[in-house]
């Protein structure tokens, strides 16, 4: 399905983020399609494990001139019955991508795999419509120790004479890692994070969120005392004191700055399409 080397002489350069992303999606399916075992009965032991599933979703960025920069991707449903993605669930992540991030272009789509298939040929074609010359970010999930390389292999298509019948290929491009600062801030600290008590990673997040929500519980409690010291004040049930009215009118001034979050918090549920603030409601952060 593909030759050795593309002939297109761009440059592509590949953000670490979208390696993240293609491998939380990949993770997450598999985990989800194959449950651990029962006890129950022996048939489940001795089945066959399923083949490994493969997810599908598209990469975003900015060609300026012959460089193509991937910056980041999202994800996509796939029909297995007719080889094909589901059109509208794609241009509606279109939609509400090009919301946030409104210089970013579809530059082509990506999957999981040891290899290009026959099949992926029919995605690509179907996304011309879209990018005229898509690319196919490949990731190999497949644990290599030996293999020093990433396991990310950029394709592009190239029309080829074969048997005198023009036919499209895939060709492989050569890449290179691109990143910003916070990028590599974040892949460092990810790199290094590790139990610091024996404990698993996620207990530490789960303590590390209780510990903010015990915080923001503290703070709501202490507003809602000065909220009704204030009311108290205007009713007249007890002295009015200006120093206090001006610390609660310095606090107030201070309120505008939660706009930012909340702008924050929409953008996040814009690009991984949710459309609630249940998560941030629950602590009280809902504006």
């Amino acid at each position: 399905m593909a030759t050795s080397s593309s002939s297109s002489g761009l440059t592509f350069k590949l953000h670490p983020l979208v390696i993240v992303n293609i491998s939380d999606h990949y993770t997450r399916v598999k985990s989800q399609s194959n449950p651990p075992p029962t006890t129950t009965t022996t048939a489940t032991a001795t089945s066959p494990p399923s083949p490994p599933p493969r997810v599908f979703g598209c990469v975003i960025g900015i060609q300026r001139g012959r460089t193509v920069e991937i910056f980041n991707s999202f994800e996509l449903l796939y029909d297995p019955s007719t080889d094909s993605l589901d059109r509208s669930f794609l241009e509606k992540k279109q939609e509400l991508y090009k919301k946030v991030f409104p210089n970013f272009y579809i530059l082509g789509w990506y999957s999981t795999g040891s290899d290009a298939q026959e099949s992926d040929m029919h995605i690509h074609k179907a996304l011309m419509d879209i990018n005229e010359s898509p690319v196919y970010v490949l990731l190999n999930p497949s644990i290599n120790h030996a293999q020093k390389d990433l396991p990310v292999t950029i394709y592009e298509s190239e029309l080829h004479v074969i048997d005198g019948i023009p036919q499209l290929i895939f060709v492989r491009a050569s890449y290179t890692i691109e990143t910003v600062e916070a990028e590599r801030i974040s892949v460092d600290h990810v790199a290094h994070l590790k139990p610091s008590d024996g404990g698993s990673a996620a207990t530490q997040l789960a303590a590390h969120l209780t510990s903010i929500h015990s915080a923001i519980k503290m703070l709501n409690s202490r507003i809602r005392v000065l909220h009704h010291y204030l009311l108290a004040m205007q009713k007249g049930d007890i002295p009015c004191e200006n120093s206090l009215l001006r610390q609660a009118s310095s606090l107030l001034r201070r309120l505008p700055a939660i706009d930012t979050m909340n702008e924050l918090v929409d953008k996040f549920n814009t690009a991984y399409d949710r459309h609630s603030l249940q998560p941030f409601t629950c602590l009280g952060l809902e504006g």
